[in-house]
């Protein structure tokens, strides 16, 4: 499992366990939601340079990958529905105008 390193405690925050646990949350939190936001990034970019060289086959092989991906962050409330919907829609427009040349 992964182990995060909980900065020690400032004068900052508050020293109720209540507010404590908080912080602990929000600090995993934060992390789960950057390496998640990260991921996200990364299988768009990898399609879109598959469109971009003209890999037609590689970009429909992730693509079924990269929307469930999309689906699953916005579900999360990662990213919006209407920019998921707005990735989504982009992509299979791209592979479309793709295959279309």
């Amino acid at each position: 499992m992964l182990q995060l390193a909980v900065p020690e405690v400032s004068d900052h925050v508050a020293s109720h366990q209540s507010a404590l646990k908080a912080h602990r949350q929000s600090v995993k939190n934060r992390e789960n939601n950057r390496q998640n936001r990260s991921q996200l990034r990364g299988a768009l970019r990898g399609i879109r340079a598959a469109l971009d060289k003209n890999d037609l086959e590689g970009a429909r092989a992730s693509l079924t990958g990269t929307i469930s991906l999309i689906d699953r962050m916005a579900s999360k409330g990662l990213i919006h529905k209407n920019a998921a919907a707005r990735y989504k829609s982009r992509l299979v427009v791209r592979l479309a105008a793709g295959s279309a040349v």
